[in-house]
């Protein structure tokens, strides 16, 4: 039986909306997603209403991991008039924000200081994404990145919801990708982060992430009046090791709404379904047949003897 292109078109168009209203178990199986997450991994509570924006955080920070020293002293308080993002040369960073919402006794607004670093995600979306495998989650909840194994993709900036890794572009030889590396070596050892050891005010808190998640919930079911009824972190990309809790809505201090599923779980489902059940050579190679069946009946076509119509007399 011959086909005529239109009729190869409605055959492929009817097979394909089939496809499209029938269960997709009916189609093909789908490859269940599993979470890589550690069981309780440590992790830090952040307490927004304690911190009064000193900065001994990013001065920890950049001694533990022998950062460079900041043009401008940890004490210069200016440096809070504009808003400045976590880069190559520093893993965390202060800001200040005026919700509006509290003042002080002279009726004066007071600010509410937010300390920003890799949220080190349960189900990270940069490491699903990279190819070398540079970035793991590690058992104690570090996003962990070697070095030896970057190939500079930069995949991983484009990946994370919260825009937080940075690339060495002044380094034309052997840059990097740099992040906080939730002290890795230091938490291994049996301390704790050091913006963690060298808070004055004990903003954050260190320990197993359930843990955090139990003092989290008692100090908003204790003071409903001054907390926000929300731990942030506790769902917001399938969860995080850091973690907030605030006297102000997350919105007024710039906080980032996200969805609680992982970010991993639909392009990684995608994937494991089609390779894992052949789908993903099947449909390649019926396209290719579906190509080649109408590029040869083009062909016959142009090719093919005309009629000639006889002119009427």
């Amino acid at each position: 039986m011959k086909w005529k292109r239109r009729e190869f078109m409605k055959k492929l168009a009817g097979g394909a909306l089939a496809a499209s209203c029938a269960p997709p178990a009916a189609v093909f199986p789908v490859a269940q997603w599993e979470s890589k997450a550690p069981a309780d991994p440590y992790g830090c509570l952040v307490d927004l209403s304690v911190c009064i924006g000193c900065r001994k955080c990013e001065q920890g920070c950049a001694l533990a991991n022998e950062l460079p020293t900041p043009s401008r002293s940890y004490d210069d308080v200016r440096v809070l008039d504009q808003k400045h993002r976590p880069d190559a040369n520093t893993y965390t960073v202060i800001n200040r924000y005026f919700s509006g919402l509290k003042y002080d006794k002279l009726n004066r607004l007071v600010p509410t200081y937010v300390k920003s670093q890799c949220m080190h995600c349960q189900d990270p979306a940069c490491v699903s994404v990279c190819l070398s495998g540079a970035l793991q989650k590690m058992g104690n909840g570090a996003v962990y990145y070697d070095k030896s194994r970057c190939v500079g993709c930069r995949y991983c900036m484009m990946a994370c919801p919260f825009q937080i890794p940075a690339y060495e572009y002044a380094d034309p030889l052997t840059p990097r990708v740099r992040k906080c590396t939730f002290c890795f070596e230091l938490i291994r050892q049996g301390g704790k982060p050091a913006c963690a050891a060298i808070c004055p005010m004990e903003t954050m808190t260190f320990g197993k992430r359930n843990d955090l998640l139990v003092l989290a919930q008692k100090r908003i079911a204790e003071n409903p009046r001054r907390y926000v009824d929300h731990i942030y972190g506790q769902h917001e990309v399938g969860g995080t090791s850091w973690m907030y809790i605030s006297d102000v809505p997350f919105e007024k201090v710039d906080f980032v709404q996200l969805p609680s599923d992982p970010p991993p779980r639909l392009p990684e489902t995608l994937q494991h379904t089609l390779f894992k059940y052949l789908w993903s050579p099947i449909l390649f190679f019926f396209s290719l047949a579906g190509v080649t069946f109408l590029a040869k009946r083009t062909r016959s076509e142009e090719y093919a003897p005309k009629t000639v119509k006889e002119i009427p007399k």
